[in-house]
Protein backbone atom coordinates (compact mmCIF):
# COMPACT_ATOMS: atom_id res chain seq x y z
CA UNK A 1 0.00 0.00 0.00
CA UNK A 2 1.10 3.43 -0.84
CA UNK A 3 0.53 6.65 -0.10
CA UNK A 4 0.56 9.52 -2.46
CA UNK A 5 2.46 12.68 -1.98
CA UNK A 6 0.76 15.66 -2.36
CA UNK A 7 1.52 18.16 -4.58
CA UNK A 8 3.57 21.31 -3.28
CA UNK A 9 1.62 25.08 -3.30
CA UNK A 10 2.78 27.58 -5.78
CA UNK A 11 3.64 30.51 -4.72
CA UNK A 12 3.67 33.54 -6.57
CA UNK A 13 6.00 36.41 -5.37
CA UNK A 14 8.83 37.00 -2.76
CA UNK A 15 8.25 40.65 -1.29
CA UNK A 16 6.68 41.44 2.05
CA UNK A 17 3.57 38.60 1.62
CA UNK A 18 5.22 36.29 -0.20
CA UNK A 19 7.62 35.95 2.55
CA UNK A 20 5.16 36.06 4.87
CA UNK A 21 2.87 33.25 3.23
CA UNK A 22 6.19 31.17 2.56
CA UNK A 23 7.15 31.76 6.40
CA UNK A 24 4.25 30.40 7.50
CA UNK A 25 3.98 27.43 4.93
CA UNK A 26 7.35 26.48 6.53
CA UNK A 27 5.55 26.49 9.77
CA UNK A 28 2.70 24.41 9.20
CA UNK A 29 5.06 21.85 7.17
CA UNK A 30 3.57 22.49 3.62
CA UNK A 31 5.71 21.66 0.61
CA UNK A 32 5.38 24.94 -1.40
CA UNK A 33 7.57 26.45 -4.74
CA UNK A 34 8.08 29.87 -4.87
CA UNK A 35 8.07 31.94 -7.84
CA UNK A 36 10.00 35.19 -8.28
CA UNK A 37 10.15 37.59 -11.12
CA UNK A 38 13.25 39.44 -10.10
CA UNK A 39 16.59 37.84 -8.66
CA UNK A 40 16.19 38.54 -5.39
CA UNK A 41 13.83 39.02 -2.66
CA UNK A 42 12.43 42.61 -1.59
CA UNK A 43 9.81 43.12 -3.98
CA UNK A 44 9.03 46.70 -4.35
CA UNK A 45 11.14 47.29 -1.22
CA UNK A 46 14.35 45.89 -3.65
CA UNK A 47 14.97 48.77 -5.83
CA UNK A 48 16.82 47.27 -8.25
CA UNK A 49 13.72 45.25 -9.12
CA UNK A 50 12.55 46.06 -12.60
CA UNK A 51 8.99 46.45 -11.04
CA UNK A 52 10.08 48.03 -8.14
CA UNK A 53 8.07 51.48 -7.68
CA UNK A 54 10.12 52.93 -5.01
CA UNK A 55 12.35 55.88 -5.65
CA UNK A 56 15.83 57.14 -3.70
CA UNK A 57 14.25 59.07 -1.10
CA UNK A 58 11.20 56.31 -0.18
CA UNK A 59 10.52 55.66 3.50
CA UNK A 60 8.24 53.85 5.45
CA UNK A 61 5.06 56.00 6.38
CA UNK A 62 4.78 54.06 9.03
CA UNK A 63 7.32 53.34 12.09
CA UNK A 64 9.11 50.17 12.36
CA UNK A 65 7.94 48.96 15.42
CA UNK A 66 4.55 49.10 13.94
CA UNK A 67 5.27 47.45 10.81
CA UNK A 68 7.61 44.52 11.56
CA UNK A 69 7.34 41.02 11.09
CA UNK A 70 6.37 40.13 15.20
CA UNK A 71 8.71 36.59 15.42
CA UNK A 72 11.59 39.07 13.46
CA UNK A 73 11.92 42.84 14.84
CA UNK A 74 14.10 45.06 13.13
CA UNK A 75 17.43 46.24 14.96
CA UNK A 76 17.41 48.86 17.09
CA UNK A 77 19.97 50.81 14.64
CA UNK A 78 17.30 50.89 12.31
CA UNK A 79 15.70 54.06 11.92
CA UNK A 80 12.10 54.56 13.31
CA UNK A 81 10.98 55.43 9.55
CA UNK A 82 13.12 52.94 7.37
CA UNK A 83 14.40 53.77 4.02
CA UNK A 84 13.98 51.66 1.29
CA UNK A 85 17.57 50.26 1.82
CA UNK A 86 17.10 49.18 5.26
CA UNK A 87 13.78 47.45 4.25
CA UNK A 88 15.84 45.37 1.52
CA UNK A 89 18.29 44.43 4.10
CA UNK A 90 15.35 43.54 6.38
CA UNK A 91 13.74 41.24 3.83
CA UNK A 92 17.20 39.67 2.65
CA UNK A 93 17.86 39.09 6.33
CA UNK A 94 14.20 37.94 6.87
CA UNK A 95 14.84 35.26 4.66
CA UNK A 96 17.92 34.17 5.15
CA UNK A 97 16.91 33.34 8.82
CA UNK A 98 14.59 31.21 7.86
CA UNK A 99 15.95 29.69 5.04
CA UNK A 100 13.39 30.64 2.52
CA UNK A 101 15.36 31.42 -0.39
CA UNK A 102 16.00 27.78 -1.23
CA UNK A 103 11.74 27.48 -1.78
CA UNK A 104 12.00 30.24 -4.22
CA UNK A 105 13.08 30.09 -8.03
CA UNK A 106 13.87 33.21 -8.90
CA UNK A 107 14.14 35.49 -12.51
CA UNK A 108 10.85 32.96 -13.02
CA UNK A 109 7.82 35.38 -14.43
CA UNK A 110 4.44 33.61 -13.68
CA UNK A 111 2.63 33.45 -17.26
CA UNK A 112 -0.23 31.32 -16.51
CA UNK A 113 -2.52 29.98 -13.46
CA UNK A 114 -5.39 27.59 -14.66
CA UNK A 115 -7.46 24.70 -12.54
CA UNK A 116 -7.54 20.96 -14.15
CA UNK A 117 -10.98 20.33 -12.85
CA UNK A 118 -13.85 21.98 -11.53
CA UNK A 119 -13.63 20.63 -8.13
CA UNK A 120 -13.31 23.39 -4.97
CA UNK A 121 -10.16 21.85 -4.97
CA UNK A 122 -8.38 21.46 -7.95
CA UNK A 123 -5.20 20.55 -9.61
CA UNK A 124 -3.51 23.99 -10.75
CA UNK A 125 -1.22 23.96 -13.82
CA UNK A 126 1.21 26.89 -13.60
CA UNK A 127 3.02 28.00 -16.29
CA UNK A 128 6.18 30.70 -16.22
CA UNK A 129 9.09 31.58 -18.06
CA UNK A 130 12.72 31.22 -16.71
CA UNK A 131 15.80 33.29 -16.31
CA UNK A 132 16.86 31.29 -19.29
CA UNK A 133 13.80 32.20 -21.24
CA UNK A 134 12.09 29.03 -21.64
CA UNK A 135 8.48 28.22 -20.92
CA UNK A 136 8.39 25.40 -18.49
CA UNK A 137 4.59 24.44 -16.25
CA UNK A 138 3.98 21.97 -13.51
CA UNK A 139 1.11 21.01 -11.61
CA UNK A 140 0.79 22.24 -8.19
CA UNK A 141 -1.63 21.50 -5.66
CA UNK A 142 -2.57 25.13 -4.59
CA UNK A 143 -1.47 28.57 -5.61
CA UNK A 144 -1.14 31.52 -3.32
CA UNK A 145 -0.71 35.15 -5.36
CA UNK A 146 1.28 37.68 -3.38
CA UNK A 147 2.91 39.19 -6.47
CA UNK A 148 1.60 43.02 -4.56
CA UNK A 149 -0.87 45.80 -5.13
CA UNK A 150 2.11 48.53 -6.16
CA UNK A 151 3.58 47.95 -9.06
CA UNK A 152 0.74 48.63 -12.22
CA UNK A 153 0.74 52.48 -12.67
CA UNK A 154 -2.74 53.78 -12.73
CA UNK A 155 -2.75 56.62 -14.97
CA UNK A 156 -5.57 59.05 -15.83
CA UNK A 157 -6.79 59.89 -18.76
CA UNK A 158 -6.41 63.67 -19.84
CA UNK A 159 -8.36 66.20 -22.72
CA UNK A 160 -6.09 67.47 -25.11
CA UNK A 161 -2.30 66.73 -25.46
CA UNK A 162 0.23 67.45 -23.06
CA UNK A 163 3.78 68.36 -25.39
CA UNK A 164 6.13 67.80 -22.62
CA UNK A 165 7.05 65.01 -20.51
CA UNK A 166 4.18 63.46 -19.18
CA UNK A 167 4.92 60.45 -16.55
CA UNK A 168 3.78 58.18 -13.83
CA UNK A 169 5.54 57.98 -10.03
CA UNK A 170 6.69 54.46 -10.67
CA UNK A 171 8.86 56.13 -13.43
CA UNK A 172 10.70 58.30 -10.88
CA UNK A 173 13.43 57.38 -9.14
CA UNK A 174 15.71 60.05 -8.44
CA UNK A 175 15.19 63.82 -8.24
CA UNK A 176 17.59 64.68 -10.79
CA UNK A 177 14.94 64.36 -13.32
CA UNK A 178 13.39 67.77 -11.75
CA UNK A 179 16.21 69.85 -12.54
CA UNK A 180 15.47 73.51 -14.13
CA UNK A 181 11.83 72.20 -14.89
CA UNK A 182 8.24 73.67 -14.02
CA UNK A 183 7.19 70.91 -12.68
CA UNK A 184 2.79 69.62 -11.89
CA UNK A 185 2.84 66.81 -9.44
CA UNK A 186 -1.07 65.48 -10.11
CA UNK A 187 -2.25 64.07 -6.69
CA UNK A 188 -1.19 65.06 -3.04
CA UNK A 189 -0.81 61.20 -1.71
CA UNK A 190 1.75 60.57 0.32
CA UNK A 191 4.14 59.83 -2.68
CA UNK A 192 2.36 63.01 -4.88
CA UNK A 193 3.70 65.02 -1.59
CA UNK A 194 7.49 63.22 -0.54
CA UNK A 195 7.97 63.77 -4.22
CA UNK A 196 6.87 67.08 -4.25
CA UNK A 197 9.33 67.91 -1.49
CA UNK A 198 12.39 65.81 -3.49
CA UNK A 199 11.76 67.97 -6.29
CA UNK A 200 11.81 71.60 -4.80
CA UNK A 201 15.38 71.24 -4.66
CA UNK A 202 16.32 71.05 -8.19
CA UNK A 203 13.14 72.24 -10.15
CA UNK A 204 12.51 75.61 -11.10
CA UNK A 205 8.80 75.59 -10.11
CA UNK A 206 6.84 72.92 -8.21
CA UNK A 207 3.34 72.76 -8.22
CA UNK A 208 0.58 70.36 -7.16
CA UNK A 209 -2.45 69.33 -8.29
CA UNK A 210 -5.72 68.07 -5.99
CA UNK A 211 -9.05 67.09 -6.98
CA UNK A 212 -10.08 66.71 -2.81
CA UNK A 213 -9.04 67.37 0.66
CA UNK A 214 -6.67 65.22 2.46
CA UNK A 215 -5.71 64.92 5.95
CA UNK A 216 -2.27 65.41 7.26
CA UNK A 217 -0.44 63.62 9.82
CA UNK A 218 2.74 64.59 11.24
CA UNK A 219 5.55 61.61 11.54
CA UNK A 220 6.35 62.67 14.64
CA UNK A 221 4.17 63.78 17.91
CA UNK A 222 5.92 64.42 21.22
CA UNK A 223 9.35 63.59 20.56
CA UNK A 224 7.69 59.85 19.18
CA UNK A 225 6.53 58.33 15.70
CA UNK A 226 3.07 59.11 15.67
CA UNK A 227 1.68 55.80 14.86
CA UNK A 228 3.04 54.93 18.34
CA UNK A 229 1.35 56.68 20.18
CA UNK A 230 -2.80 56.37 21.66
CA UNK A 231 -2.26 53.67 23.87
CA UNK A 232 -4.85 50.44 23.33
CA UNK A 233 -8.36 52.25 23.72
CA UNK A 234 -10.99 51.32 21.15
CA UNK A 235 -13.30 54.63 20.35
CA UNK A 236 -16.12 54.64 18.77
CA UNK A 237 -15.37 55.81 15.23
CA UNK A 238 -17.24 58.44 15.22
CA UNK A 239 -15.52 59.53 18.38
CA UNK A 240 -11.87 59.07 17.28
CA UNK A 241 -12.53 60.73 13.80
CA UNK A 242 -13.44 64.06 15.84
CA UNK A 243 -10.50 63.75 18.66
CA UNK A 244 -7.87 63.23 16.10
CA UNK A 245 -8.97 65.77 13.47
CA UNK A 246 -8.89 67.97 16.20
CA UNK A 247 -5.80 67.05 17.48
CA UNK A 248 -4.07 67.15 14.00
CA UNK A 249 -5.35 70.93 13.58
CA UNK A 250 -3.26 71.78 17.14
CA UNK A 251 0.33 69.95 15.09
CA UNK A 252 -0.57 70.98 11.45
CA UNK A 253 -2.74 73.76 11.53
CA UNK A 254 -6.05 73.68 8.81
CA UNK A 255 -4.77 72.55 4.99
CA UNK A 256 -7.19 74.94 3.71
CA UNK A 257 -5.38 77.84 4.19
CA UNK A 258 -1.95 76.58 2.31
CA UNK A 259 -4.38 76.19 -0.59
CA UNK A 260 -6.04 72.62 -0.11
CA UNK A 261 -9.83 72.46 -0.11
CA UNK A 262 -11.59 71.14 2.29
CA UNK A 263 -11.93 67.45 2.78
CA UNK A 264 -15.59 66.22 2.13
CA UNK A 265 -15.06 63.39 3.93
CA UNK A 266 -14.22 62.33 7.78
CA UNK A 267 -10.69 61.59 9.07
CA UNK A 268 -9.81 57.70 7.94
CA UNK A 269 -12.32 57.33 5.65
CA UNK A 270 -9.48 57.69 2.81
CA UNK A 271 -5.38 57.47 3.82
CA UNK A 272 -4.17 59.97 5.47
CA UNK A 273 -0.81 61.87 4.44
CA UNK A 274 1.74 61.06 6.65
CA UNK A 275 3.86 64.02 5.64
CA UNK A 276 4.13 67.75 7.21
CA UNK A 277 7.12 68.95 5.29
CA UNK A 278 4.74 69.51 2.00
CA UNK A 279 3.14 71.97 4.52
CA UNK A 280 6.40 73.18 5.17
CA UNK A 281 7.12 73.87 1.85
CA UNK A 282 3.81 75.65 0.83
CA UNK A 283 4.23 77.83 3.56
CA UNK A 284 7.16 78.82 2.18
CA UNK A 285 6.23 79.10 -1.10
CA UNK A 286 8.47 76.22 -2.76
CA UNK A 287 5.39 74.32 -3.78
CA UNK A 288 1.80 75.86 -4.63
CA UNK A 289 -1.39 73.93 -4.92
CA UNK A 290 -3.73 74.23 -7.76
CA UNK A 291 -6.47 72.74 -8.74
CA UNK A 292 -8.14 69.78 -10.83
CA UNK A 293 -7.03 69.20 -14.27
CA UNK A 294 -8.89 70.17 -16.58
CA UNK A 295 -7.27 69.76 -19.87
CA UNK A 296 -3.95 70.46 -21.69
CA UNK A 297 -2.94 72.50 -24.37
CA UNK A 298 0.43 71.80 -25.44
CA UNK A 299 2.59 72.81 -22.95
CA UNK A 300 -0.03 74.36 -21.03
CA UNK A 301 -2.05 72.78 -18.38
CA UNK A 302 -5.48 74.40 -17.83
CA UNK A 303 -7.48 73.64 -14.63
CA UNK A 304 -10.90 73.64 -13.54
CA UNK A 305 -11.53 77.23 -11.69
CA UNK A 306 -10.44 78.76 -15.26
CA UNK A 307 -6.67 79.16 -14.37
CA UNK A 308 -3.78 78.17 -16.54
CA UNK A 309 0.38 77.79 -16.27
CA UNK A 310 3.30 76.36 -18.58
CA UNK A 311 4.61 73.06 -17.36
CA UNK A 312 8.02 71.22 -18.67
CA UNK A 313 6.85 68.03 -16.32
CA UNK A 314 3.34 66.32 -15.14
CA UNK A 315 4.26 63.66 -12.90
CA UNK A 316 1.00 61.49 -11.97
CA UNK A 317 0.93 60.45 -8.33
CA UNK A 318 -2.60 58.61 -8.80
CA UNK A 319 -1.87 55.21 -7.49
CA UNK A 320 -1.49 51.80 -8.45
CA UNK A 321 -4.35 49.13 -10.01
CA UNK A 322 -4.49 45.37 -8.53
CA UNK A 323 -2.83 43.52 -11.24
CA UNK A 324 -3.38 39.98 -11.46
CA UNK A 325 -2.71 39.05 -15.33
CA UNK A 326 -1.83 35.28 -15.18
CA UNK A 327 -5.23 34.14 -14.01
CA UNK A 328 -8.57 34.71 -14.97
CA UNK A 329 -10.28 37.30 -12.83
CA UNK A 330 -13.62 35.38 -12.80
CA UNK A 331 -11.68 32.94 -10.24
CA UNK A 332 -10.89 35.94 -7.99
CA UNK A 333 -14.31 36.85 -8.24
CA UNK A 334 -13.77 39.85 -9.60
CA UNK A 335 -16.82 42.55 -8.73
CA UNK A 336 -16.22 46.37 -10.01
CA UNK A 337 -12.47 47.51 -9.22
CA UNK A 338 -11.56 44.66 -7.02
CA UNK A 339 -11.65 41.16 -6.31
CA UNK A 340 -14.35 40.35 -3.76
CA UNK A 341 -12.64 37.77 -1.34
CA UNK A 342 -13.68 36.72 1.91
CA UNK A 343 -11.31 38.64 4.41
CA UNK A 344 -9.84 39.81 1.31
CA UNK A 345 -7.78 36.53 0.99
CA UNK A 346 -10.30 33.46 -0.15
CA UNK A 347 -12.52 33.18 -3.30
CA UNK A 348 -15.75 31.63 -2.80
CA UNK A 349 -15.53 28.83 -5.00
CA UNK A 350 -11.95 27.11 -4.37
CA UNK A 351 -10.53 25.96 -1.19
CA UNK A 352 -6.36 26.03 -2.28
CA UNK A 353 -6.52 29.87 -3.86
CA UNK A 354 -5.46 32.32 -1.76
CA UNK A 355 -4.43 35.85 -2.28
CA UNK A 356 -1.61 37.05 0.09
CA UNK A 357 -1.38 41.36 0.52
CA UNK A 358 -4.74 42.53 -1.46
CA UNK A 359 -5.12 44.85 1.77
CA UNK A 360 -5.01 48.25 2.53
CA UNK A 361 -5.58 49.70 5.62
CA UNK A 362 -3.97 52.71 7.98
CA UNK A 363 -1.45 50.95 10.46
CA UNK A 364 -1.46 47.20 9.21
CA UNK A 365 2.14 46.56 9.21
CA UNK A 366 3.66 43.22 7.76
CA UNK A 367 2.45 41.56 10.75
CA UNK A 368 -1.28 41.90 9.62
CA UNK A 369 0.34 40.09 5.88
CA UNK A 370 1.85 37.70 8.11
CA UNK A 371 -1.54 37.03 9.74
CA UNK A 372 -3.33 36.39 7.12
CA UNK A 373 -0.18 34.01 6.06
CA UNK A 374 -0.91 32.20 8.97
CA UNK A 375 -4.69 31.53 8.15
CA UNK A 376 -4.02 30.44 4.51
CA UNK A 377 -1.55 27.48 5.93
CA UNK A 378 -3.86 26.19 8.76
CA UNK A 379 -6.94 26.57 5.90
CA UNK A 380 -4.83 25.11 3.22
CA UNK A 381 -3.52 21.99 5.91
CA UNK A 382 -6.51 21.46 7.57
CA UNK A 383 -8.60 21.49 3.69
CA UNK A 384 -6.03 19.17 2.68
CA UNK A 385 -5.96 16.36 5.30
CA UNK A 386 -10.02 16.45 4.88
CA UNK A 387 -9.98 17.88 8.99
CA UNK A 388 -13.77 19.46 10.13
CA UNK A 389 -12.18 22.56 11.16
CA UNK A 390 -11.89 23.80 7.81
CA UNK A 391 -15.48 23.31 7.51
CA UNK A 392 -16.53 26.76 9.23
CA UNK A 393 -14.18 28.72 7.14
CA UNK A 394 -15.57 27.16 3.98
CA UNK A 395 -19.19 28.24 5.10
CA UNK A 396 -18.10 31.89 6.04
CA UNK A 397 -16.59 32.08 2.84
CA UNK A 398 -19.59 31.24 0.84
CA UNK A 399 -21.58 33.48 2.76
CA UNK A 400 -22.12 37.11 3.08
CA UNK A 401 -19.16 38.70 3.68
CA UNK A 402 -18.51 40.24 7.36
CA UNK A 403 -17.99 44.48 7.85
CA UNK A 404 -14.16 45.36 7.82
CA UNK A 405 -14.71 48.58 8.08
CA UNK A 406 -14.76 49.21 11.84
CA UNK A 407 -17.66 51.82 11.52
CA UNK A 408 -15.61 53.93 9.14
CA UNK A 409 -17.75 55.01 5.64
CA UNK A 410 -14.48 54.76 2.84
CA UNK A 411 -14.66 56.33 -0.09
CA UNK A 412 -15.80 54.67 -3.23
CA UNK A 413 -12.24 54.75 -4.74
CA UNK A 414 -10.27 52.46 -6.77
CA UNK A 415 -7.59 52.07 -3.91
CA UNK A 416 -10.08 52.16 -1.53
CA UNK A 417 -11.99 49.39 -2.76
CA UNK A 418 -10.09 46.37 -0.91
CA UNK A 419 -9.67 49.44 1.88
CA UNK A 420 -10.18 47.82 5.73
CA UNK A 421 -10.03 49.20 9.41
CA UNK A 422 -6.56 47.42 10.42
CA UNK A 423 -8.31 46.03 14.18
CA UNK A 424 -11.27 44.89 12.84
CA UNK A 425 -10.07 43.23 10.03
CA UNK A 426 -6.98 42.06 12.38
CA UNK A 427 -9.52 40.32 14.69
CA UNK A 428 -11.16 38.54 12.12
CA UNK A 429 -8.51 37.12 10.41
CA UNK A 430 -7.02 35.92 14.01
CA UNK A 431 -9.97 34.60 15.26
CA UNK A 432 -10.70 32.27 11.84
CA UNK A 433 -7.05 31.11 12.49
CA UNK A 434 -7.60 30.24 15.96
CA UNK A 435 -10.70 28.02 14.71
CA UNK A 436 -8.14 26.16 12.49
CA UNK A 437 -5.94 25.59 15.17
Amino acid sequence: MTTETPRPIALIGAGPSGLAAARNLQKAGLAFQGFEAHTDVGGLWNIDNPRSTVYHSAHLISSKRTTEFAEFPMGGTVADYPSHRELRDYFTAFADHFDLRRHFRFGARVQKVEPLDESAAPPWRVTWTGADGATHSEVFGGVVIANGTLAEPSLPEFDGRFDGELLHTAAYKHPQLFTGKRVLVVGAGNSGCDIAVDAVHYARSVDLSVRRGYYFVPKYVFGKPADTLGGKLRLPAWLKQRIDAKVLQWFTGDPVRFGFPKPDYRMYESHPVVNSLVLHHIGHGDIAVRPDIARFEGRTVHFKDGSARDYDLVLCATGYKLHYPFIDARLLDWEGMAPRLYLNIFPRRHDNLAVMGMIEASGIGWQGRYEQGELVARFFKAAAEGSPRADALRQAKAGPPPDLSGGYRYLKLERMAYYVHKDTYREAVRQAAAGLA
